[in-house]
């Protein structure tokens, strides 16, 4: 089922001469098949395709569309138990974690696709004609949501399916009536190839235009640099690092006509323990987090990499239990071995930093390409001190920062980089003692949680999984939920424009029965 080439539109094609494995971290070899990277000329043909399919596919009713995503989740179930294995074979996780995604990726599909069938995401606006108003009339304006073009998605690593070839991304800009290009990720490219074949034959069975999406591969940064500069490519979808992710934004914004990055990139997940929590709860609270850790060996954006809290007997029971816990956890396998010598090198890295000390770390043998989970420790003024200590170590890892007292402790939220989420670990009563932390958190964070982990992100018009710079690069805006779609549509205004050539969703007999904006009003009504 695997044939290593591209799709360019429904076509297969490998005309390059590079080529390249993906890698079984488990077993610690290289997998069998052979992937072809994209050539410029199939880069080009992928993206004159979208920009052909964009006049037709911007133009399907919600409906089509709804059918369409609905379809693509029959076709990625119908793989079975073949995609299940191939998607372990190059990532590492475990057959749970495969299903469980498999069951997310499906999931987001269906729920973008109830929203299309529903229709009021448009967010139509009607406000009507007066003639007649003083000094001046009013023009009759409508206005609603219209799809941006041809959109470059970057698949994930850490994500094959939820973030990559049909996830979030993908899903939200077919969603938003925008042809899609993945680039698929070099680490689970076979993965992305079953998982492109059932969208494409989702895309025949309902009838949607040639070109509507294309999944390209490629080992190096040729192939996404091409993409994002192309002038057809409307849009850009990335999750990964800080460093690609810039590299990104900054190509796209050197364009002729710069165009918006929407890239989620690192994050520390900061979480402050209070110490009231600590001396009712910190046996929970050290479970808690030793297993969201080294979930997953520590890779997901939302991994708790910075612990903080306030000197005191309360705090150092904690780490105490902390260092308990993590030292009993078997650890996981990493996605890859360059995973692993990352994770290796920023951990030896921050382990080398003055002032920081080792308070736990796993201390049986493991297997190759498996990480093995440290809990680092360093007082609040080294901290504040040393930029290097709060960046991202990308794996099973954290970092407890001991402040000498509340002010300190504010002090480096408020240093903070940008981040996907912030925690609160305390008691109800206490909690009001710290109203200026509550207020510096939520300055830097796009979701604040209380008494919880960050680990686990619940797909709901809700979540916000996004955040100030660097957490993502627009920080209006979620990578998860059908909100997600706002991304890769732009308003859009028809004045004095005759009914009858209006879309349906902002035509006077409201024909789709949406929920509209009339004259200031939320309704179903019509306009008289």
């Amino acid at each position: 089922m695997i044939t290593g080439k591209n799709y360019v539109g429904s076509k297969l094609k490998a005309a390059g001469e590079k080529t390249f494995k993906t890698y079984n971290p488990q077993l610690d070899i290289e997998n069998p098949w052979v992937f072809t990277e994209a050539t410029q000329g199939e880069i080009e043909e992928a993206v004159t395709l979208a920009h052909q399919a964009f006049g037709t596919y911007k133009n399907c009713s919600g409906l089509e569309k709804a059918n369409f995503l609905n379809a693509i989740a029959d076709e990625v179930l119908a793989l079975g138990d073949n995609l299940l294995v191939r998607y372990c074979s190059e990532s590492g996780f475990p057959m749970g974690r495969a299903e469980g995604e498999r069951g997310r990726m499906v999931g987001q599909l269906r729920s973008f696709a109830q929203m299309l069938a529903e229709g009021s995401w448009v967010q139509a606006a009607i406000d009507t004609a007066i003639p007649e108003r003083v000094p001046a009339p009013k023009e009759d304006l409508r206005k609603m949501l219209v799809p941006l073009g041809p959109v470059v998605v970057f698949g994930s690593s850490n994500f094959p399916f939820a973030f990559s070839t049909a996830g979030g991304d993908t899903a939200s800009a077919l969603a938003a009536g925008c042809p899609v290009i993945v680039k698929s990720h070099s680490m689970h490219v076979g993965t992305g190839e079953m998982v492109a074949s059932a969208i494409l034959k989702a895309a025949q069975k309902t009838n949607m235009p040639e070109g509507v999406f294309s999944n390209l591969v490629g080992g190096g940064t040729t192939l996404g640099t091409s993409l994002v500069k192309h002038p057809l490519v409307k849009a850009v979808g990335f999750t990964g690092s800080i460093r690609a992710g810039r590299a990104l934004f900054d190509l796209a914004a050197q364009r002729p006509e710069p165009i918006p990055v929407f890239a989620e990139m690192g994050s520390v997940n900061p979480v402050v323990f209070l110490p009231k929590a600590l001396a009712m709860n910190s046996q929970k609270w050290a479970t808690a987090y030793a297993g969201s850790i080294t979930l997953g060996a520590g890779q997901f954006c939302t991994n708790p990499g910075l612990l903080i809290g306030i000197k005191g007997a309360e705090l150092n029971k904690f780490a105490e239990e902390l260092a308990k816990a993590i030292e009993k956890i078997e650890p996981f396998c990493m996605l890859h071995p360059s995973m692993k010598n990352s994770f290796e090198e920023g951990t030896a890295t921050m382990m080398a930093q003055k002032g920081v000390s080792k308070i736990a770390e796993y201390q049986g043998g493991a297997p190759a390409n498996y990480g093995v989970q440290k809990i680092l420790t360093v007082d609040g003024k080294t901290f504040l001190e040393n930029k290097t200590l709060s960046h991202e170590v990308f794996g099973p890892f954290s970092i407890l920062v001991q402040c000498d007292d509340q002010e300190q402790l504010l002090k480096i939220i408020n240093q903070l980089d940008g981040q996907l989420t912030g925690t609160i670990i305390g008691e109800l009563n206490e909690l009001k003692q710290y109203n200026k932390l509550i207020a510096a958190m939520q300055n830097r964070v796009g979701r604040l949680i209380f008494n919880g982990v960050p680990t686990g992100v619940e797909v709901c018009p809700a979540m916000i999984h996004g955040g100030p710079y660097p957490a993502s690069s627009d920080s209006r805006f979620t990578a998860v939920g059908i909100h997600a779609v706002n991304r890769w549509v732009r308003p859009f205004s028809y004045q004095n424009w005759p009914n009858e050539l209006l879309p349906a969703e902002l035509q006077n007999e409201n024909p789709l029965q949406i929920l509209r904006t009339l004259n200031n009003i939320q309704t179903k009504s019509q306009v008289k």
